[in-house]
């Protein structure tokens, strides 16, 4: 028997039971939609983190003062300065720029050449000069949320003022949106002169973080050595003693996430793809239904000279259009889900072409599987016992 007779014979089979085929159909389209929306959720998230880490600089190394536990309590001791932060500035080989910063709550202290170093464009006015710094002017540059919380045009609000600490500050500039990265939002953050926030707001000469720039064609490890190298002369700190303080690169926080999103992602596919097998198990049961009920049929095709192998494939080519109609139509329902979470509910969902191709493969090995056991067993009729079966 040809195989293009072989699947008209099984697609009239299907059509003479729709309803049935349907309801058969069931599990592996649940099963494929499930597989194809949890991919996508776990693939918008992984692309997420990869352009939050573009926008946000994935070449920033963080400088920090290191932590230590005292009777089981985090303790973190300052221990940057602002004169760590110019002799890194002095002519490192693998670090390019380097930026204090002086956090308080949302208010940052830093210098003027903290937008161009972290990426940063202005919607409206202009960053904060080096004079502004000198003269530790009360100037503002504002995260691009902070308008809507005065519920305020972004524009308009240059030149007016706001209160810090009860500190009187112009507003000179508002940033472009940048999007948030973990537990940090910038677009919630404010910007002041790191003299003014040192003597004005802070009062002391400590700063928080220091953001070094690596070099262009320069690597992170050597970056983070030479780094290491000018704090401990900086400091004082002795051959074999600890750093006292920390260097962080973004892109290892990046790529923890990654992998902790990639392997709950797997974990849910897992977990959607059970709904497959069940959906396998429930075709498999039917197909054993359609045997028995088509014995007479298999008899009289056998003895019009159908061989094993004729019935077997019959059966099975049977068992895999159920798999791939149910697999193509979970394929529409896993991407409409997709397309419906991103819109309503605001996640950023992406169907790629390899988790289509997966689920819809995986649902044709599920048909064939399944498939085989009902189609050995149509095979393996006598076709005299099938012609006398009523």
């Amino acid at each position: 028997m040809l195989l293009g007779e072989t699947v008209r014979i099984s697609l009239t089979s299907i059509r003479s039971n729709l309803f049935r085929a349907l309801l058969t159909m069931l599990g592996i389209v649940i099963g494929v939609s499930a597989v194809i929306t949890m991919v996508a959720l776990g693939t918008g998230a992984q692309r997420q983190i990869d352009e939050q880490m573009a926008a946000l600089g994935g070449d920033i190394l963080s400088i920090q003062s290191s932590s230590w536990f005292s009777r089981g309590v985090a303790r973190n001791q300052q221990t940057l300065t602002t004169d760590d932060a110019m002799a890194l500035a002095r002519g490192l080989k693998h670090v390019s720029a380097v930026v204090p910063e002086n956090l308080n709550i949302t208010t940052i202290g830093t210098t003027p050449n903290y937008a161009d170093v972290h990426g940063f464009n202005f919607a409206h006015g202009d960053m904060f000069s080096a004079a502004d710094e000198a003269a530790r002017k009360r100037v503002v540059v504002l995260g691009a949320d902070i308008p809507e919380m005065f519920d305020a045009d972004a524009a308009a609000l240059i030149g007016r003022t706001i209160q810090i600490r009860s500190i009187t500050f112009e507003i000179i500039g508002v940033l472009e949106p940048k999007g948030g990265f973990g537990w940090r939002n910038p677009d919630d953050d404010v910007w002041i002169p790191l003299s003014t926030a040192q003597f004005r707001v802070t009062g002391d000469e400590f700063v928080e973080t220091i953001s070094a720039k690596i070099a262009p064609r320069s690597s992170t490890e050597m970056a983070m050595l030479e780094i290491e190298r000018v704090l401990r002369r900086e400091h004082g700190i002795l051959p074999g003693k600890d750093n006292d303080f920390a260097i962080m690169d973004r892109r290892q926080f990046a790529e923890s996430r990654q992998e902790a999103t990639q392997v709950f992602t797997y974990l849910l596919a897992g977990i959607a793809g059970v709904s497959l097998v069940v959906g396998g198990i429930g075709i498999m049961n039917i197909m054993l239904v359609t045997v028995t009920e088509r014995t007479r049929e298999i008899g009289v095709r056998k003895a019009l000279g159908a061989t094993r192998g004729n019935i077997l494939l019959q059966f099975l080519v049977e068992s895999t259009i159920l798999c791939l109609l149910g697999g193509l139509i979970g394929l529409l329902v896993g991407a409409t889900a997709s397309a419906l979470l991103a819109r309503y509910a605001g996640w950023q969902t992406v169907v790629t072409l390899g988790s289509a191709l997966m689920a819809f493969g995986f649902s044709a090995t599920v048909g064939i599987m399944f498939g085989i056991w009902p189609a050995r067993r149509a095979a393996g009729l006598d076709p005299i016992e099938a012609l006398r079966h009523e």
